[in-house]
């Protein structure tokens, strides 16, 4: 449930999450005073991203809401505060898997899985490293795919600490593979190949996808919101991320990928669902428009 207030001209509201981030390829700093007030990283080096979220997170933003309620915060207003960081921590893939072999990829940030004993380590190590989900890739057109047997054990040692598994999920097949095998969540909506109807019901009854309509080029692009349209029809929940890190694009609000998702049918309530704005009220939405969202000012609040 969304936390959303009517005023004259349009809507009140927490800040926006990004549910798709690559904070190492970032100036994350830029973060603070953005129109997201929650990121999650998918994909760094597991003690790096620790560092950050605790310096974003936890105490510090707690300690801030409770003295907003009491009215005596005299720090920055919320619109300014740096923004709560989950994180899955190192991509688990198969040895010589993606994204082992490319350059953007920090030290530390790739962990190649051998076994599901290997496996199960791995899942518990992030744990232990405060990850709130895990991240795996079956990327079948980059090189060695997780086998069935390894990608079971890595969901059910996620499942074994309440981890959601997200999974970059690219190849013909992938998709559906992720999700009979027991993902909780694509990274990105399917972009490789158009599913059938039915693939995208079974989808839709399993698995939440997370966007990144805008990284595409146009052809992969036109597949991944065909896909999302019939899979929004089909009530399966769709999430707002744009992969940050990939490529150029702001370090806030993309609305390139706004456009998308309406593109793909998905506006109004159900694209500020996708946003998932949380948090004290910071942001102004005139109309009730995320992508003219602002800072909130006191005038806003008299009209």
């Amino acid at each position: 449930m969304i936390e959303v207030r009517h005023v004259a001209g349009g809507i009140v509201t927490g800040r926006f999450t990004d549910h798709h981030v690559h904070l190492q390829l970032v100036d994350h700093r830029l973060l603070a005073g953005s129109r997201l007030g929650r990121v999650v990283d998918l994909g760094a080096e597991p003690g790096w991203v620790r560092e950050v979220a605790v310096h974003n997170s936890g105490d510090l933003h707690a300690a801030r809401a409770e003295m907003t309620v009491s009215g005596l915060d005299t720090s920055q207003p919320p619109e300014l505060w740096p923004p709560i960081v989950e994180y899955a921590g190192a991509f688990l893939t198969a040895p010589g898997g993606y994204p082992s072999d490319r350059a953007w990829a920090p030290a530390g940030s790739v962990r190649e899985v051998t076994d599901a004993a290997d496996a199960a380590a791995a899942v518990s190590s992030l744990a232990a490293s405060g990850a709130s989900c895990i991240k795996a890739v079956l990327h079948s057109e980059a090189g060695p795919v997780l086998d069935d047997d390894v990608f079971s054990a890595i969901v059910e040692a996620a499942a074994s600490h309440d981890l959601p598994v997200v999974v970059h999920a690219e190849g013909v097949g992938q998709a559906q593979r992720a999700a009979r095998l027991g993902a909780d969540l694509l990274a990105h909506a399917p972009f490789s190949e158009r599913l059938s109807d039915d693939e995208v019901a079974e989808q839709a009854a399993s698995v939440q996808w997370i966007s990144t309509l805008a990284i595409h080029d146009s052809r992969h692009r036109s597949i991944a919101v065909d896909n999302v349209r019939r899979f929004a029809a089909a009530g399966g929940t769709v999430l707002y991320g744009t992969d940050m890190g990939n490529g150029a694009g702001p370090v806030d609000l993309r609305t390139d990928e706004l456009d998308a998702l309406r593109e793909a049918g998905i506006d109004g309530i159900r694209l500020l669902q996708a946003l998932a704005p949380s948090g004290p009220e910071a942001l102004f939405l005139p109309d009730g428009d995320p992508a003219a969202a602002r800072p909130l000012t006191p005038a806003d609040l008299e009209a």
